[in-house]
This record gives structure tokens, sequence and C-alpha cells, in this order.
């Protein structure tokens, strides 16, 4: 009987040593997938280009290097006009990488100030543009997929904002849709960023006085049977629908949709997105005065990193260049006018791995086609351009730039 009952609790206390290890392994594979559901980009949000495969290294050729520009910066002036530009997804590789195409020169050379920006959002490590753009348009953190509110859910006072009450003009030029993400964050209040049609629905009450971009699917043949495009006309806006149209326009407020969905690409759209840009600064300028506040984005840096396509990605930051280098010129000519590039995020991972100046080739590698953590660089040029040094929150980059705005650091 005494044998019997120590061979039970034997085979008991095995059975218990089983279980046991089997709740461990089952408790760590939970972890584990737990750790990858949190990657953001991986289960919501993807870039429509996006094949879900990561690539080999890839090669890319530039045949046609566009010139650069050379400006010097003005000193000791007051700042009237602030011009930010956005690469969006545009990381220290992606700049490198396009500066080796060009053969070893960019306009963004002409830049003697550089900063680097943080950009976590208050809810994840790994960002989206949605919470990064409203970091910059309003200079407080939120949380990922949301444009222009806090972590509440409450509404935030963009730098558009700011502008309009410090009497100055303003503008957003974007190569995507105008209810994307970025452009979206300077302008709505939603606490989701792909609800497009209710974004577009925020832009009468922003007064923003030049917004030029693509979407027009979601101002026209929408769900709710509105035309936006004819409230817009409603409120005093000139409306273009073509480039043609857009240099006809010779007055505020203006509103130009060029496209259904994102602008075409840059190898097929010439100097479409230079001379909207080009527009705008014009327009702004003419009623110029208290100064302007024009957002530019070259928004699909990020869908091109996303799908690691590097000649499509190459190809949108020397665009992205083109129009730094008409921006530059035109500063240092007004001389008031300080000029802010950076980026929201990068995309992708990017590494260059190896390539030729004299060729303009580069070899490449992504590592993911999600969004990454790493520091993304802050440029700026023109009076003030020394409080952009240093290392900072993507957030106090919208703080220093609000103070511009406001007066605040003159």
């Amino acid at each position: 009987m005494k044998y019997r009952l120590v061979e039970l609790l034997k085979t008991r206390i095995i059975k218990m040593k089983f279980y046991h290890h089997l709740y461990t392994i089952l408790i760590f594979v939970f972890q584990v997938t737990c750790v990858f559901s949190q990657q953001p980009d991986n289960t919501r949000n993807l870039s429509k280009y996006a094949t879900n495969q990561i690539v080999d290294d890839a090669v890319y050729q530039n045949l046609h290097p566009h010139q650069t520009v050379q400006v010097i910066q003005s000193q000791n002036k007051k700042v009237k006009n602030v011009i930010l530009i956005i690469g969006d997804g545009m990381g220290l590789s992606h700049i490198s990488s396009a500066w080796v195409a060009n053969k070893g020169k960019l306009n963004l050379d002409n830049f003697q100030v550089v900063g680097l920006s943080r950009t976590y959002s208050h809810n994840r490590l790994i960002t989206d543009s949605g919470a990064a753009g409203t970091a910059i348009a309003t200079g407080q953190k939120t949380n990922n997929y949301v444009v222009g509110v806090d972590t509440l859910g409450n509404p935030l006072t963009t730098i558009m904002d700011y502008a309009a009450k410090a009497g100055k003009k303003t503008g957003i030029s974007v190569v995507c849709r105008l209810n994307d993400a970025t452009p979206a964050a300077f302008i709505a209040h939603q606490t989701d960023r792909d609800l497009a049609e209710e974004i577009v629905s925020q832009y009468p009450a922003s007064k923003i006085d030049f917004i030029a971009g693509g979407g027009m699917k979601y101002w026209k043949n929408r769900s709710d049977k509105k035309d936006m495009v004819e409230v817009m006309k409603q409120k005093g806006y000139d409306f273009a629908a073509n480039e043609s149209e857009l240099f006809s326009i010779d007055k505020l407020p203006a509103l130009a949709i060029l496209a259904d969905l994102e602008l075409p690409v840059a190898s097929i759209r010439g100097n479409l997105f230079r001379n909207m840009n080009q527009k705008a600064i014009e327009l702004l300028n003419a009623e110029n005065k208290n100064g302007f506040f024009l957002m530019i984005e070259g928004s699909c840096i990020d869908d091109w990193s996303h799908a690691n396509k590097i000649d499509k990605v190459v190809e949108e930051i020397l665009d992205l260049d083109r129009t730094i280098g008409d921006v530059l010129q035109w500063a240092e000519k007004d001389g008031e006018t300080l000029v802010i590039v950076t980026a929201d995020h990068e995309t992708g991972g990017l590494t260059l791995l190896d390539g030729d100046i004299k060729t303009g080739t580069v070899k490449v590698n992504f590592a993911n086609q999600s969004h990454s953590n790493v520091l993304v660089p802050v440029f700026a040029f023109g009076p003030g351009a020394e409080n952009f040094a240093g290392i900072y929150e993507n957030a106090e980059l919208g703080q220093k730039i609000r103070n511009f705005i406001t007066d605040k650091h003159q």
C-alpha cells in the first residue's frame, strides 16, 4: 500500500511538472504574440503601396540630376513669414541616398543650422503621421491615429489658428490627398484619421487662405451627397481643378484640387508640385501686411518607403529638394522668412549600403515596411534659425514655430 502511494505521488508530481512547463510555454507564446501585435503599421494603415514582403537590397541610378542653388542667410531681421516643409517619412538615410543620387549635392546643403527631433507619440514608441503631424501642428503630443485632438479627444489649437489670429495669411500645399494625416493635423479635429469625408468637411471652418493638393474623391460624390467644392466657392474661394486654372487665380482665398487621390508620381508630374508652391508663395505674399505661414509636404516619400521602392523614394525627395531650392531663393531675397525643413518620422528603416556619387547610383536596404523611431532632422534657414539647433521633441518643434508666429521669440 505504501509503495502504491509513493508511485501515485510520483505520477502526480510528473504531471504537475508537465503542466507547469506547458503553462510556461503558453505564457511565452502569448508574450511574443503581444510584442509583435504592437507594431502599429503592421496591423493598421499600412500604405496602399506596400506588398507585405521585405525586399532584397535595391539599386537605383539617377540619370537626371538637378542643379542646386547657393544662398546666404540674412542676419538680424525679424521673422515675418514662416515656411514649414515636411518630407513625410524622410529620414537621414533617405536624404543621404538622394544626395548620392544627385551626384553629391542638394539644396538642403544650404542649411547651416540642423537639429534632431524625437518622433514617438503619446501612446506608442513608433508614431504614425496623425500623431506626428499633430505634435508639429499644435505643439502637443497625442495618440496614434488621431488628428488635431489631445489624448482625450479634445480639439487642439493649431499653428494655422495662431497665424490667423496674428493676422497672417495661411496656406497648405501637398502631394497627397488633402484629407491625409499630415495636412489634416493642421486643419481638422478628429479621433480617427481615416474619416476622410469628415476631415474634408472641416476645411470651410479652417478659413485657410491657400489650399492645394489631391483628393477630389472626398470633396465630390460623397456618401452624404454634399459638394464641398461648392461649399468653398460659396465662402469666396476661387477654385482650380487643374494646373492652368490654378495659375489663372490671382487672389485669395484659393482652393486647388488637382487629382482624384494623390498627385501623379514625381517622374510624371513634372514641375506641378514646384509650381503649386511658387503660386502659394506668390498669392500669400501679395497680401502680406502681417506675413504668412505656409506648410508644404512632400507626402509620397512615405508611401514609396512603405513599398520599399527606392527609385520612387529618391525621385520624390529630389522633387521636394527642387521646391526647397525655390523657397530658399525666395527667402534669401525676402530676408524676413524663416524656412524649416523636417520629417514627421522615418519610414522603412532605410540603410544606404553603397553607391557611386559620380554615376548617381545608390544601393540600399529597407529593414521593414513600417515607420521607425529614429531621430529625424530639422533644417532651419533665415532669421531665428539658431533656435532650431539641438535635440528635442517633435512637440517642441511645433512650440518653437508657434512662438515665431506669435512673436514670443522676438
